[in-house]
Parts: structure tokens; sequence; C-alpha cells
């Protein structure tokens, strides 16, 4: 569940394996204070896989998109053990962490890529991306990670699909941006910090994850969409129209499927 290019440590193979773990605590502890239902969102995203027509084969191919710190890939492993799995993300360092953390485990292909240059073809039989199409903007860059997304899955193929939303003439829009950042500040989150910026709370002190990277990557340069934006993206992209499956305020989930 990382953003596109979040680093949670300059020299992550300088921790001991008790450091990793507690990096990787500590950043899913920050992730669960800024993002509502949070923590459903791994074990909801592999059990929609598990139960779709191609996810529920054995040894289905299920590629899980911005890995980030091993979340998703950890809850596939504890459901679906046979499922061969690859981990993607842009970043050397959670990608490093994240296979640390499931060293051992077996049927897992590592890369460092971003879905747009991955050289898959009709490869996979499902995939997770959360919290990954909110950060890239709305000038062709969703539009290629969505069209990458479905080329890379089977037909047929579901992809979980889970991001901050922004919804369209709706008149509690507002309250749910507002309610968001309560959300935050009652987690532990000041509303603001040095910039003064109310999108951008900050951690009071700098820990092993990277605490202010994570936060900025999770709260400021976003470029939320409405649903009537995302059904046409989606389908230029090569799926059929989303269907929801999670909302926490403005975070929301949608299962989408390649067409034939």
């Amino acid at each position: 569940m990382a953003e596109q290019g979040v680093q949670p440590t300059d020299h992550p193979t300088e921790l001991t394996v008790e450091g990793e773990t507690a990096v990787a605590t500590s950043y899913e502890q920050i992730v669960t204070r800024l993002i509502p239902g949070y923590t459903s969102l791994a074990r909801l995203g592999v059990a929609l896989l598990a139960a779709s027509p191609r996810g529920s084969a054995l040894g289905a191919s299920v590629l899980v998109a911005g890995c980030g710190s091993g979340a998703e890939l950890l809850e596939a492993r504890s459901q679906r053990p046979d499922w061969q799995l690859t981990g993607l993300d842009p970043s050397a360092a959670m990608l490093d962490l994240a296979r640390r953390r499931l060293a051992g485990q077996s049927g897992i292909v590592w890369q460092q890529s971003t879905v747009e240059s991955l050289e898959a073809q009709a490869s996979f039989d499902g995939a997770l991306a959360v919290l990954v199409l909110q950060a890239l903007s709305d000038d062709g860059r969703k539009l290629a990670f969505l069209t990458a997304l479905a080329r890379s899955l089977r037909p047929g193929g579901q992809v979980v699909l889970v991001d901050v939303m922004q919804p369209e003439r709706s008149p509690i829009q507002e309250q749910l941006r507002q309610a968001r950042l309560g959300f935050q500040r009652a987690s532990g989150f000041a509303a603001a910090s040095g910039a003064g910026n109310p999108e951008s709370p900050h951690a009071a002190a700098a820990d092993p994850v990277g605490t202010e990277a994570t936060v900025a990557a999770l709260t400021t340069g976003l470029h939320p969409i409405g649903l009537a934006r995302l059904t046409a993206l989606v389908e230029a992209a090569g799926f059929g129209d989303p269907a929801p499956v999670f909302q926490a305020l403005d975070v929301e989930g949608f299962l989408l499927q390649r067409r034939d």
C-alpha cells in the first residue's frame, strides 16, 4: 500500500530483523492513523480476489501493485498460500522492506517497477492496487496506469482498487474532507504542521520509517476523482463498470473486471 516513490528509510539494509519489523509496524501505524478503514483493506482485498472466478483457482497468479511494506502480501499468504504472487513497487526501500518481512516465503516474485513499465501481457488472474491511483495526476497518467493494469490481466481478471475519492456535486463533500482531517487529528496527528497546511498533518518526531515522507505522500499532492470520471477511465482502459465494495468517509474501494 505504498504511494509512488515513498521512501521509508534511506538505509533499510542496515536494519536488524527486529528493526525491519519495527519499521514495517511503524509505517502501517502511520497509515492506519491517516486512512479510515485501513486495517480492513488488505483482508478485504484478498478475500474479494479469492472469491473471484479466476482468483479462486488453485495457484492463481496475483499482482500486488504498490506493495509497500507487504501488508497485502502477508494477508494473501495467510488466506491463499497457494497463490503465485508478484510484489511490485517503484521504491527500492519499500520493496526491500517487504522482501525481508516475507523472507522464507516461497512463490513470490519481486519487481522494482511501476505497473506502466511492467512487461506483463495477460499474466495475472487478479491484482490489488491500494492507495496508488490517487497519487497520479489525471493528465494521462491515471489512464496509463489503469490500461497497464488491464493489459497485465487475463480476460476476466479482477482488480481491487482503493483510493481517496472526490465526491461529485455532493452537499457533504466538504464535510467528508473535514471528517477525514478530524479522523487524522483524533488518531494523533496535528491538523497542521510547519507549513501550516491543514492537509499536511505531521507526526511530532522522526522515526526510521520516514514519518514526514509517508504522511506527505498520503495527504498532499493527491489527485482524487469522482465516480463518473473513474468510470470513464476504467472503461477506456479495458475494464467494465467499477463495482463499489468499500467506503470509509471519502476512501472508497471498487472491484474492476477486465473485459474479455
